[in-house]
């Protein structure tokens, strides 16, 4: 018997007609489509929104994975519920879900039942709104979810190699919530059950929604406008578009945001400000709801291996500072980082503890990059004017506290918890926070006792990080410290391995094809991490996705913030060419590579990469 037999079904949010109907409601108030299996537990996005809007009283089911190729039976299962249908394409983005960096069709997918590929279409947010629309024109539709958080305005689609307006246009929904959903959900949950029609949702914060041009609509006075390129300039004009990017950067993480507007044909797209980051007491709220922590038990006898990778995991806090230029959490998660209280942490650790399969091995204390968890500005008064994308490039800010004594302290006590024999860190480390150097010593060892800590008890024998390219030129375009710093690292890893007897493997990520970067800077990276005795593994082609950087400078050929021309490999003939100096260690590769070499008059690099 599997641990989801052993609860009761009503332990779960309801997924079928059968369910609800046991539960004696005729009518329910939230319906949630996700292109997700449904997983109760805090780690997938759907299953917190269900939860928090459970926690407001509300009557919730959730469809998983609804058939959109049949006569449409999973979309109307349910009926029509009294508030709104919320739609959202789950955890990942649909695309990079589906297809390689190559724009070649995976074979699985981690968030499907024994990892099953096709059970969910491109774009799900897009083809199920249109779906509810069709059926329900009178209902309206919530989309949320980190794929519509993306597509909020113009945006470069990679997959059909074109611009596309926001997601809000082609789906039909009525109201777009970006970001960590909790905040805006409450208000809007409040709104609508005193009878304030959807329609007139205009000043929620963290929202975007639809007018028509020139509509007068209920806004916040203390809201300042920043009007975009409309879509149609974006289209004429790629400087425009990377013009844009910059705008809705520094304004989707500052404190003190501008309201977003962006003409699309004879409509307005309207992109209200975000929330203030969540606090600790709203954070502790969202992660001590109810959940299973389980599989719904529909998925009797079936493997999700995102569920697997996350079974004995915490999530301490969200959000990400380091802005780099590839990555989205910024854009989704934001820049600030929201904190778990140290109890809440615990009393999750202490639940696992209690599974029946828990071995006492906890797989990560983490978060989108580890030892953020508390760090914040030492004044907020200078963060509410920073217009910074980066609290950490190009330098740490003086204002940030990086002292990693907080994740010292929770460490050591999860450590103590009965049950628990180790606890992993296993989401990536910046490093360049651990090794940085301030004016106060009691936090400059601090953090080397942080460092020790990690490598000695908390790392599963191979320490992962992501110095993502060895040329400083590529580095900064990335947003990534210069690769001098990742020789720190290393000597302080080999001295802790040595001192504690350790034989640990440290193991780097890297990144090709990343915009700035040239076959020269790859043939470098070559040569650089065999001297260090490195054959890669954890490698990427770069992978165009909304609302980065590095993906407004591979569609426009501009960076955003200067708007001068820089080149990316974008051929996959280029694109090859950067790849195999990744492996230069293999046989089929290195002929390809002695004349690549040749040919960019790097003669001297050939003795150092195959004597």
């Amino acid at each position: 018997m599997t641990e989801s037999n052993k609860l009761h079904i009503d332990k779960w949010l309801p997924t079928s007609a059968k369910e609800v109907k046991e539960r004696g409601w005729e009518e329910l108030d939230v319906i949630l489509f996700s292109g997700d299996a449904y997983i109760d537990h805090p780690s997938f996005g759907a299953s917190v929104i269900g939860r928090v809007l459970e926690n407001e009283g509300l009557k919730v089911a959730i469809v998983p994975q609804p058939n959109w190729r049949d006569d449409l039976r999973d979309f109307k299962k349910l009926g029509q519920p009294k508030l709104f249908f919320g739609v959202t394409a789950g955890n990942m983005d649909s695309m990079v879900n589906h297809y390689t960096a190559n724009r070649r069709l995976r074979h699985d997918d981690a968030y499907t039942p024994d990892g099953r590929h096709g059970q969910r279409p491109d774009r799900p947010t897009i083809v199920y709104s249109q779906i509810l629309k069709k059926l329900y024109p009178d209902t309206p539709i919530l989309i949320g979810g980190i794929e519509a958080s993306l597509r909020r305005v113009t945006h470069y689609d990679y997959w059909d190699n074109e611009l596309k307006p926001s997601i809000l246009c082609e789906s039909n929904a009525d109201l777009l919530v970006y970001g960590m959903g909790e905040k805006p959900l409450k208000e809007i949950v409040r709104l609508t059950k005193k009878g304030v029609p959807f329609y007139s949702l205009t000043n929620i914060p963290q929202t975007s929604f639809l007018v028509a041009q020139d509509e007068v609509y209920p806004t916040k006075k203390t809201w300042q406008d920043q009007k975009l390129y409309s879509h149609e300039d974006c289209l004429n004009d790629k400087k425009k578009f990377a013009s844009n990017f910059r705008c809705i950067e520094m304004e989707s993480n500052a404190m003190m945001a501008k309201k977003l507007t962006q003409d699309y044909k004879d409509q307005t797209i309207v992109v209200n400000p975000p929330y203030p980051v969540m606090n600790e007491k709203e954070m502790d709220e969202v992660y001590d709801l109810p959940y299973t922590r389980l599989p719904h038990p529909r998925y009797k006898d079936k493997k999700i291996p995102a569920f697997d990778m996350i079974k004995f995991s915490v999530n301490m806090h969200r959000g990400c500072f380091g802005g780099c230029s590839f990555c989205t959490i910024s854009a989704h998660q934001g820049k600030f980082i929201a904190n778990r209280s140290e109890k809440s942490i615990l009393k999750e650790v202490e639940n696992i503890t209690k599974m029946p399969d828990f071995k006492g091995y906890l797989s990560d204390l983490g978060g989108p990059s580890a030892n953020m968890y508390q760090m914040k500005g030492i004044f907020e008064s200078i963060c509410k004017t920073c217009r910074r994308p980066s609290c950490i490039h190009p330098d740490v800010c003086p204002n940030l506290n990086t002292n990693h004594q907080a994740m010292l302290d929770i460490y050591k006590k999860v450590d103590q918890v009965p049950g628990v024999k180790k606890s992993f860190v296993g989401s990536g480390i910046r490093y360049d926070l651990i090794l940085h150097q301030t004016k106060d010593d009691k936090i400059n060892k601090s953090n080397r006792e942080y460092a020790t800590e990690l490598i000695k008890n908390h790392v599963s024998g191979r320490l992962k990080v992501a110095p993502e390219h060895t040329s400083d030129d590529v580095l900064n375009m990335m947003r990534k410290p210069s690769f001098n710093l990742f020789y720190k690292l290393k000597a302080l890893f080999d001295d802790i391995n040595k001192k504690e007897g350790l034989n640990q493997q440290l193991i780097p990520y890297f990144i090709s094809s990343h915009p700035g970067s040239q076959p020269t800077d790859m043939a470098d990276l070559a040569v650089k991490t065999k001297e260090l005795d490195f054959k890669l593994e954890q490698v990427q082609d770069f992978t165009p996705t909304p609302m980065t950087v590095a993906t407004v400078i591979y569609y426009s050929g501009y960076h955003p913030y200067t708007l001068k021309k820089v080149f990316t490999a974008k051929s996959e003939k280029e694109k090859l060419s950067q790849r195999k100096f990744l492996f230069w260690y293999k046989k089929e590769y290195r002929e390809a590579i002695k004349t690549e070499l040749i040919k960019m008059g790097k003669k001297d690099m050939l003795t150092k990469l195959f004597k």
